[in-house]
């Protein structure tokens, strides 16, 4: 499936808001009575990556408090040891032991 890029309309934030700004003066000119047609725009104040990278981290902290929070305060172990790798492995090989 292919697309034909040079056909679409590709102009920039800027060149949009000059047009309109240029139809709006045209039609006060004019003297007319009709406004000009309004283009409701969306203005990201946070880009998308920068949203999913927000979020990764997030959840990553999330987990983390959890971590924490179930291991040290609710499982009475200390909360140090929550973090460290000798926990966890020896979490996973009690799991997986016959």
């Amino acid at each position: 499936m292919a697309t034909n890029l040079d056909k679409m309309d590709t102009k920039s934030r800027d060149e949009r808001r000059k047009a309109r700004r240029a139809m709006y003066r045209k039609s006060e000119e004019n003297n007319e009575e009709t406004e000009p047609k309004k283009v409701k725009m969306s203005i990201r104040l946070i880009p998308i990556w920068l949203r999913l990278i927000i979020v990764v981290i997030l959840i990553s902290a999330s987990l983390l408090a959890g971590l924490v929070v179930g291991y040290g305060i609710l499982g009475n172990g200390e909360i140090n040891d929550a973090l460290k790798k000798s926990t966890w492995t020896h979490i996973v090989d009690l799991i997986e032991a016959d």
